[in-house]
């Protein structure tokens, strides 16, 4: 008899309803998913299909128009706004197409601040940090400015800093728009891997059909609609 993971993330007839000045735009039309504890999914759909907005709204980013979204055991549609705040900053980590790596920081200095908003102290967070980048294979490049990686490194970087705090759930938004062939899947490969020896479960939505092979399971989105 197999035994089912415990899930990670559970959503509900979940719509997301924009107004554009006198225009109703459904975004997301009863979308309803489960998501197992230590999955590698991938979310998969042309431009403005609802797939941002979905890992938004599981991110905790955005509250959507109805429905339920369950992340770790909490109802995130039942959080006011400071609690579910606090509630991402401490189970969610974000890898983005861009990077989002503050310039004027160390790669170090990047992941050790993800720490620091997390209560860790400075010389714990410090030490922490240069173990996360020798994870991603960074370890020599703990000090460097983020201007003076390559692509690749700077998305590693950003893989070290979500993983920092140990985080329930990772969203990644496109983190191989930015990167060539063999880069994107070489980091799509290494966050699956970092993520399950970490514990966590990663949701990565995604145009590159190079990854497809990564995952564990794809889901399509198309016009508000999640398919399998």
């Amino acid at each position: 008899m197999s035994v089912r993971a415990p899930l990670a993330v559970a959503v509900r007839n979940v719509r997301m309803t924009y107004r554009i000045g006198s225009t109703r735009v459904e975004a997301l039309r009863g979308v309803s998913l489960d998501v197992p504890a230590g999955e590698f999914l991938l979310l998969m759909g042309p431009s403005g299909s609802g797939k941002t907005t979905l890992l938004s709204i599981l991110g905790g980013i955005l509250t959507p128009t109805s429905g339920a979204v369950v992340v770790a055991g909490v109802e995130l549609t039942r959080l006011n706004r400071r609690t579910l705040a606090e509630f991402r900053l401490h189970n969610v980590g974000f890898v983005f197409q861009g990077f989002n790596l503050f310039g004027a920081l160390s790669a170090r200095e990047n992941v050790q601040l993800a720490l620091s908003l997390k209560g860790v102290k400075a010389s714990e967070g410090r030490e922490r940090a240069c173990g996360l980048l020798d994870e991603v294979g960074l370890g020599d490049k703990c000090e460097r400015a983020p201007a003076d990686l390559s692509a690749g490194e700077k998305q590693r970087v950003a893989i070290a800093r979500a993983l920092a705090g140990a985080p329930r759930l990772i969203m990644a938004d496109e983190p191989t728009a930015s990167l060539d062939s063999d880069n994107g899947k070489h980091i799509t490969l290494m966050l699956r891997e970092l993520a399950k020896s970490h514990g966590c479960t990663v949701i990565t939505v995604t145009h590159d059909p190079r990854i497809v092979e990564v995952a564990d399971r794809v889901l399509n989105i198309e016009d508000g609609f999640l398919r399998e």
